[in-house]
């Protein structure tokens, strides 16, 4: 079987519309054979291989139909069925065990109707009224995992196998530093004596960040390109037949349940109290579980859990809702091979795999030349996706990614879809390799790749497309905030001959606008009044609007400081500006070569004459509460901008630079924080989050 790809075009649902009697039977007869069988081979990859060649959601598409199939027409279900069983990863490689207790999948519900429909479902089986209580888990993207102590020591590690019998890979669970190979850990704490038996269950991971530094390291072994998922990393590691292998993986295993313990063992009653048992024995467990006696509470932190999902240093899918009580969770039962005591609640899909069947190359306002994944269409996410960001050439080629590959691409929330990597299993042979080009696609000019570095850029400034990019820049929200202003309007009035670059839109008049399609009388007054008003935008706003690569909002501040109007600042030199604390040699050639292009020349002339605001103020700090601190902001803050907070620092003598060093007195971190906080730990700065800056501003360098 070579490169299956999931068949989900033809839902049960419009089988069952168009088709009746035998006809509708026979259909959906030959659609449940074949869903069993690319069921059972995407099951192989995944669980066996850990080379799967579709995603997650994928898979549990096609399982769900065959699945409403077979409950719809009980006669076709089979014994063989993947819907009659647990998904096994077993590996006929490995020495197999027996559980001494089954590890069973969960039922899935993908929308608070079914939370509640389930928990509607429990009350009936269970035939309580007593109010119900929850214990909510992250549902982890892992390897589940099966750890026998004896005597208070490992003797057993397993993979969840099919549920029943597992993999033996002992050896490959002791190198994994977060799993004890004694308990408790601490001799002295206070905790009851564990069972001579006991047995533990949990899931190995890789985080996100050691995965990143890992994929660093074997890039540079030059072995990046079979590490494109964290999950099917951590599932070879562990299925390693060389334990040493398996110790050079960052692996972390979560502990999230007891399966097994001797009959007369007194543990804890309830889920939560049993997750705190195993903390206390030295067990690593998810500082994400919480536990809820409301449902209507329990499903507000599962809406508010699923929106901020990406902040974590995991990958998860969902999460897992279980009957906090031991005894009614085991009174409940099994319904099929799902436990009627637990939920795992799925999020949309954010991972799907598709073909690339072609590149477009796009061309941004510094001329920066970005290649994009033209996509057999697919749905992610809420949306149907038909590109995707290959970020850059080096990328392409580190990745190796190929035109005709099937691919793994992500979307995160609202962010642009990226290729992962390529699914190299599927390869046919035929996919053809991505070149970078050696020409403009726009204008035909020269691609200048200087040496060292990632980017291919178009060498003409006057390239169509750069213009048209750099007008829209210089009127986005943040910048000149032109509203009304958008990339479409920018394009039409560049078509119409009514502008050639930025200074030009000052020049529009009622009479030019007015035979434009759609700009009827009231949008033309509010683009000109907008227009006006923006010729009044601080210094530092005009500055940062003018596209120089590596000018943003702290370091424009910085420079019409030393050089307050745009005049002082095209005649400074690379000695002045290298001077400038914060700027640097290479930010600082960066504003020399801009000011020496002939467009960036006549640009500036013409947004004198218009009247724009070219001359800056002097603003003398409010207080000196922060003279002699340096500050370095990263992320998102809770109530403020990184302008507005800048703006504060700055009033209050302190400085803002744009990068992290052993100068920096405090880095203030928010949400999302990224490369800065990194930096920040290894050079040892202090890192603060807005509270601890509003605190400063209060105090002084005091308050911390």
């Amino acid at each position: 079987m070579t490169d299956p790809v999931p068949d989900t075009s033809t839902e049960t649902a419009d089988l069952s519309a168009q088709l009746t009697g035998s006809a509708e039977v026979e259909a959906l007869s030959k659609r449940a054979v074949d869903l069993r069988e690319q069921l059972r081979y995407h099951n192989y990859r995944y669980s066996v291989l850990s080379e799967p060649l579709i995603s997650d959601s994928e898979y549990d598409a096609l399982f769900d139909e065959l699945d409403a199939i077979e409950k719809a027409h009980p006669e076709l279900v089979t014994p063989d069925s993947p819907t009659q069983r647990v998904g096994s990863d077993l590996d006929e490689r490995l020495p197999k065990v027996t559980h001494l207790a089954p590890t069973l999948s969960l039922a899935k519900a993908y929308s608070e109707a079914e939370i509640r429909s389930w928990v509607d479902r429990v009350l009936k089986v269970s035939d309580t009224t007593a109010k119900l209580s929850y214990t909510v888990e992250p549902k982890f993207d892992g390897l589940t995992v099966v750890i026998t102590y004896t005597d208070g020591v490992l003797t057993l590690g397993a993979t969840r196998g099919d549920g029943f019998v597992g993999d033996d890979v002992t050896a490959n669970i002791r190198t994994v530093r977060t799993v004890p190979l004694r308990i408790p850990i601490d001799p002295n704490a206070a905790v009851p004596k564990p069972p001579a038996k006991f047995v533990v269950r949990g899931e190995v991971i890789i985080h996100k960040q050691d995965f990143k530094a890992f994929q660093e390291k074997m890039r540079g072994e030059g072995d990046e390109v079979r590490y494109v998922n964290a999950r099917n990393t951590a599932s070879g590691a562990l299925k390693q037949l060389d334990a040493r292998i398996t110790s050079t993986r960052p692996l972390t295993m979560y502990a999230f349940g007891i399966v097994y313990a001797d009959p007369d063992s007194d543990l804890p009653r309830g889920q939560y109290a049993t997750l705190q048992y195993l903390e206390a024995l030295g067990f690593r467990v998810s500082r994400d579980i919480r536990y809820f006696d409301d449902l209507e509470t329990m499903i507000k932190y599962i809406k508010d859990f699923e929106s901020r999902r990406h902040d974590l240093d995991f990958e998860i899918d969902g999460l897992v809702i279980k009957i906090d009580s031991h005894q009614m969770y085991e009174s409940l039962g099994v319904v099929g091979k799902n436990p009627r005591g637990a939920l795992a609640y799925k999020f949309p899909p954010e991972e799907v795999s598709t073909k690339l069947i072609g590149v477009t190359v796009n061309v941004g306002r510094t001329g920066v030349l970005i290649p994009n994944a033209e996509l057999e269409p697919v749905f992610v996410s809420g949306a149907t996706i038909r590109q995707a960001t290959l970020n850059n050439f080096d990328d392409v080629k580190r990745k190796d990614v190929r035109i005709g590959d099937r691919v793994m691409i992500k979307r995160a929330g609202e962010v642009i879809p990226f290729v992962i990597g390529p699914i190299l299993a599927a390869r046919t042979g035929d996919e053809q390799e991505i070149l970078p080009p050696t020409e403009c696609p726009v204008c035909h000019s020269p691609v200048i790749h200087k040496e060292g570095e990632v980017h291919y850029f178009c060498s003409n400034p006057e390239c169509p497309e750069r213009v048209a990019r750099s007008i829209e820049y210089f009127a986005a929200r943040g910048l000149m905030d032109i509203d009304g202003l958008g990339s479409k309007g920018v394009r039409q009035l560049l078509d119409a001959g009514l502008i050639k670059d930025e200074a030009d839109l000052f020049a529009l008049t009622a009479d030019k606008l007015e035979s434009l399609e759609g700009y009827a009388e009231t949008k033309i007054q509010n683009l000109l009044k907008n227009l006006e008003a923006a010729k009044h935008r601080p210094l530092d706003r005009v500055v940062m609007s003018l596209g120089i690569p590596g000018v943003g909002s702290t370091v424009a501040r910085l420079l019409i400081k030393y050089f307050p109007s745009l005049e002082k600042l095209r005649a400074a030199t690379l000695e002045q500006l290298d001077a400038i604390p914060g700027v640097g040699e290479s930010t600082a050639q960066t504003v020399i070569d801009w000011f020496a292009q002939p467009r960036s020349s006549r640009l500036v002339d013409k947004l004198i004459a218009a009247g724009v605001q070219t001359e800056g103020e002097e603003v003398a700090p409010q207080s000196t509460l922060l003279a002699g601190l340096t500050f370095v902001l990263t992320g998102t803050l809770p109530t403020m901008t990184r302008d507005d907070a800048a703006a504060l620092i700055e009033a209050n003598g302190g400085k803002v630079s744009g990068s992290v060093s052993k100068k920096t007195s405090y880095v203030v971190a928010g949400e999302s924080a990224g490369s800065k906080l990194d930096k920040a730990t290894e050079l040892g700065v202090k890192v603060i989050d807005e509270d601890g800056l509003k605190a400063l501003l209060t105090n002084g360098d005091s308050a911390t």
